[in-house]
């Protein structure tokens, strides 16, 4: 048999398309969607019979392809199951990083998600004047709370913090320079750094001072015709501690007010209530900052404050006007779900203690550590009662060894960076299993997965379960697992499959196959 021999083994698409088992899957999936799965694997199918042709193996080519056409309507099916599987998921966050970038940083709550989803599912005000009928600002919706929350005179937002710095600049900036300290030169994550933005406003960047040192006579002594902008950068994401100086916002304003300069504050992560009064280390607020006399505020949205990814800017109206005109304001806006559930979220900020309650990251924040003990302990508690329910003695068979054991938590997103914050871990060690269940649970010979394997098994399941490892013991750090998730740890944790050796079928079916260990990271 040659090569074209075997080619003609394979059938074509229009053929396939005919068989029964394959309508099926285009009356369920759509037609275009089959064809093209179809053309993936037949493809692969000649490009492997070539390669086995080419090396003399023509009986082993035949075979191959007579098996894949064989097997071809699963092969397909489960290709499509794949293709049409959403891969942005909800998981359960037992890391303890509350603002975890990877994880999408801020949760919502729930009263935010709903109206966001809603807003979007429907017609909306979104920019319309219902007093008047005339065309609106869709800022508007949140305007007056930020105002009426910080005492800024206006306020827009933007897509993300990076891009209200950059619309900042080029509009208040453009051409100009930018005085800004060298200890404030920050890189913003995803290897953005304050100078590359600046680069991109087309202002160019004035370094005043000394990395761990400024002085106000830093800046005076750099202001000149072509200074359009003091910025200051909060440090939000790292500490310069020792040996160090810098210049209060109050004094700078002062200074930007005698040269008639515009002072912009960048508080990266930003925040409303002041977290001191919950043992936190004081973060300035925007509040603060709008009191020192600061004119242009900006900060993050989904991180401190604990709503949808925005960038929000508020000050003086005079500087905000310049922005709203600016054609970047328009290409870097946010849209209708993000103005509603920001809208939603500066509610709750209407009642300070009320948003440290409903609003997830301070609620998780300012949990005191006792408190999550507590709930760890139901939780320990919980697993271990189902454990007796569900096997009785041959839990002694299938051990798995739960505790609580004290950890800490971070708040992480560029926030609070030297924040320790004390919390409580479920600590789950597989044990090794013996007795008759060693080869009716398994199938296979007694054995004990390592924690390394226990996390990979819990990435790979319909709802991934996050933590870390710490002494060959897996740790879900309780101060990020919200109520449903301890239902859901409860039922996990108490079940026989998650510790089994060798392979591991998870809860909808899919099967995952032990693999080799690769350390303990996320």
């Amino acid at each position: 048999m040659n090569k074209n021999e075997m080619y003609r083994m394979i059938p074509k698409t229009d053929i396939l398309l005919k068989e029964k088992e394959i309508q099926e899957l285009a009356d369920k999936y759509g037609r275009q969607a089959v064809v093209g799965i179809l053309q993936e694997i037949l493809q692969e199918l000649r490009e492997k019979a070539a390669e086995l042709a080419d090396g003399g193996r023509e009986e082993e080519g035949a075979e191959v392809i007579g098996q894949t056409i064989q097997q071809l309507p699963g092969r397909v099916h489960e290709r499509l199951e794949q293709l049409f599987r959403p891969e942005m998921i909800s998981v359960v966050n037992g890391t303890g990083i509350i603002l975890h970038t990877g994880l999408g940083r801020a949760p919502l709550g729930e009263q935010a998600g709903l109206r966001g989803g809603k807003i979007t599912g429907t017609y909306t005000n979104l920019e319309l004047n219902l007093n008047t009928g005339e065309r609106g600002e869709r800022c508007a919706h949140f305007e007056r709370l930020l105002c009426r929350i910080t005492g800024a005179e206006a306020a827009l937002a933007v897509n993300n913090n990076a891009a209200a710095v950059l619309l900042i600049l080029t509009a208040l900036a453009r051409g100009g320079e930018a005085a800004v300290s060298r200890g404030e030169l920050v890189e913003i994550g995803g290897k953005f750094r304050i100078p590359d933005v600046m680069e991109q406003s087309g202002t160019r960047l004035r370094e005043v001072g000394t990395t761990n040192r400024t002085r106000l006579s830093d800046y005076e002594n750099a202001i000149n015709e072509e200074t359009k902008v003091l910025l200051k950068v909060h440090t939000s994401n790292y500490r310069i501690v020792g040996f160090t100086e810098s210049v209060p916002l109050e004094d700078l304003c002062a200074l930007g007010k005698q040269r008639d300069i515009c002072v912009v504050q960048d508080l990266g992560s930003g925040v409303l209530v002041d977290l001191s009064r919950y043992g936190l280390r004081g973060e300035p607020t925007v509040q603060a900052s709008v009191s020192a006399g600061a004119d242009v505020v900006c900060f993050s949205g989904d991180k401190l404050l604990g709503g949808p990814q925005a960038g929000i800017i508020v000050g003086k109206k005079c500087f905000l006007d310049r922005m709203r005109k600016h054609p970047l304001a328009r290409a870097l806006r946010i849209d209708k779900f993000t103005a509603a559930a920001l809208e939603q979220v500066l509610l709750e900020y209407l009642n300070p203690d009320q948003a440290v309650r409903r609003i997830p990251v301070l609620r998780m924040l300012t949990r005191p550590a006792e408190e999550v003990r507590q709930e760890a302990e139901i939780l320990a508690d919980e697993i271990r009662k189902k454990r007796r329910e569900k096997y009785g003695e041959k839990c002694r068979e299938i051990p798995v060894q739960v505790t609580v054991e004290p950890c800490t938590s971070r708040a992480g997103g560029g926030a609070l960076p030297e924040e320790e914050i004390g919390s409580f871990a479920l600590c789950v060690r597989p044990g090794k299993i013996t007795g008759k269940s060693a080869g009716q649970i398994t199938g296979k010979s007694a054995g004990q997965i390592s924690a390394a394997e226990l996390q990979r098994r819990l990435r790979t399941l319909p709802v991934p379960v996050l933590g870390r490892i710490v002494r060959d013991r897996f740790l879900v750090d309780m101060r990020t697992v919200s109520d449903t998730d301890r239902e859901y740890l409860a039922e996990l944790f108490s079940g026989e499959e998650l510790f089994s050796p060798g392979t591991f079928r998870a809860p909808d079916g899919m099967e995952q196959k032990a693999e080799p260990e690769k350390g303990s990271g996320l």
